[in-house]
């Protein structure tokens, strides 16, 4: 589909193998792999030997050490096909990013060459039931006990619980009301989980999302992990963790701006094809009007996404304002293009016949999570135009 971003050449490289991977791993595979409950473990696999699950893990540990921008069009050019994956942003980004920035050598070595290769995957938990936005206040603790950690504590909303070797857990080491009036970040600590480990039990979410991954409830009772799983400093876990905060918003940013471009060329091509009034509906500016403005909200959003992946990767002081903005609008253009689409298709955007009706929960999903976009607004507010908290 017509583009206004240039892509490096490596870029260039990366969605055009994802085009090919696609050919045999599209939309309808994805839709199965969603319908029958089930992980994409063939496109998985390919992935890891392709190098693509390594693109941001550094050379010496198996990783293609591309950076940000590759890894965004890798996610882009997926959705951009009718393939979003929510593991890209556990097991590619919230996981390895942490470990690679504050992480031991002894967990650089074990874990970051399975993530690279495809044989370890990672579910991220940080949200629990009384605490969303408000990260700081989770219950989940680790108590020290020699050397190891006894962890008690719920999760929810965790992308591959089930399906995942590992869990990166951020837990608090010390209470939030010890620390509220102080520093209400002080004290948490992140730590990997062996999935397979005592007192772990996954429960189902039935959400209106279809997504091969699942969302899970995750109930840990006095589960031991060793305090060598402990990535970082004890009590310093939120700000390790908020390290990888930009990168997430620019995949995220990424993901929206695929979906925006999927569902824009799906709606075009019904628009094309389907007659009223012995012309094509794309002929009358109702239909027409509406997708171009789609398609321009997309072009934007997808040149603010360069914009921010590029900061990011430069270490540039306005990385995480253009992070923010990133994912502020182009979850905002997904949405807005999936409204054109829906509109074009008329009744068959709900006949599973066609691929909207899978995806119409998707794009207004990503207008809050990984974070609403009223708490970008808020960012926004407080950094780009110096108003005070509003929260």
């Amino acid at each position: 589909m017509n583009t206004l971003v240039t892509l490096t050449d490596e870029q260039s490289m990366i969605a055009d193998a994802v085009a090919d991977l696609t050919a045999e791993y599209d939309h309808d595979y994805w839709q199965t792999c969603c319908r029958e409950g089930h992980f994409v473990d063939e496109l998985w696999a390919e992935l890891g030997e392709l190098g693509f699950l390594g693109i941001a893990v550094p050379e010496k540990y198996g990783g293609e050490e591309m950076g940000i921008p590759a890894l965004a069009t890798l996610i882009e050019t997926f959705a951009a096909h009718g393939v979003p994956l929510l593991a890209f942003l556990s097991t590619t980004t919230m996981a390895p990013l942490p470990i690679i920035e504050y992480g031991s050598d002894n967990l650089k070595n074990r874990f970051l060459p399975g993530i690279a290769s495809g044989d370890l995957r990672f579910a991220f938990a940080i949200t629990e039931p009384h605490s969303g936005t408000n990260a700081s206040r989770i219950r989940t603790s680790a108590t020290r006990d020699g050397d190891e950690y006894v962890v008690n504590g719920e999760k929810t909303y965790i992308t591959d619980a089930a399906g995942a070797d590992y869990i990166q857990l951020v837990t608090r080491t010390t209470p939030y009301e010890d620390v509220a009036n102080e520093n209400p970040y002080h004290g948490g600590t992140l730590l990997v989980v062996d999935t397979d480990a005592d007192g772990i039990e996954t429960s189902p979410l039935d959400v209106s999302i279809p997504e091969p991954s699942g969302q899970y409830t995750v109930h840990f009772d006095d589960v031991r992990v060793p305090v060598n799983n402990r990535i970082g400093r004890e009590d310093a876990g939120f700000s390790h963790v908020f390290s990888a905060l930009n990168p997430e918003r620019v995949v995220t940013a990424a993901l929206a701006v695929g979906l925006g471009r999927f569902v824009i060329e799906k709606g075009a091509d019904y628009a094309n094809d389907r007659e009223i009034f012995d012309a094509p509906t794309g002929s009358y500016q109702g239909v027409q009007h509406p997708l171009a403005g789609a398609k321009v909200a997309v072009e934007q959003a997808a040149l603010t996404l360069q914009t921010a992946a590029a900061a990011h990767e430069a270490g540039q002081r306005n990385a995480a304002a253009a992070a923010n903005v990133a994912k502020y609008a182009a979850s905002e253009a997904a949405d807005k293009a999936m409204d054109a689409a829906v509109q074009a298709l008329g009744g068959n955007a709900f006949s599973h016949d066609y691929p909207l009706a899978a995806l119409r929960d998707w794009t207004r999903f990503l207008r809050i999570a990984p974070v609403n976009n009223e708490m970008v607004l808020n960012y926004v507010g407080e950094n780009l135009l110096d108003l005070p908290r509003s929260y």
